[in-house]
């Protein structure tokens, strides 16, 4: 079974809207869902055809960071957003990672702890 988790920085919440946070988790997957295309041709159409799991949670901007390390130390597919600051927030703020679709297993050994969003 494959998943992606999208982690939000909890730092932010009271600072977007709620289209703000849709549009960056929105980034976050898609993201994801390239880098994954990339490293694994076919794993996108296979966690799709498994019903494209999606789990969306929150963590504080110094895990989320910490959490794409070491997603990335283990060939895990994950993107970083960092919002453009045309509207609500500052150029350059980290606002969301996507990590997966991957194994289920995989993704959860990183993000099983955090808290749904």
């Amino acid at each position: 079974m494959y998943k992606q988790v999208i982690v939000f920085n909890s730092d932010i919440l009271r600072k977007v809207g709620k289209g703000k946070l849709a549009a960056q988790v929105a980034h976050a997957s898609l993201g994801a869902l390239r880098e994954a295309e990339r490293i694994r041709p076919g794993l996108v159409r296979a966690w799709e055809r498994r019903g494209a799991k999606k789990v969306v949670v929150k963590a504080p901007k110094d895990v989320l960071i910490e959490r794409y390390e070491i997603a990335k130390l283990r060939g895990l597919p994950c993107y970083l957003v960092r919002d453009a600051g045309h509207t609500q927030l500052p150029p350059g703020t980290i606002t969301a990672l996507g990590i997966g679709p991957a194994p289920e297993k995989r993704v959860d050994q990183i993000t099983g702890d955090l808290k749904l969003l």
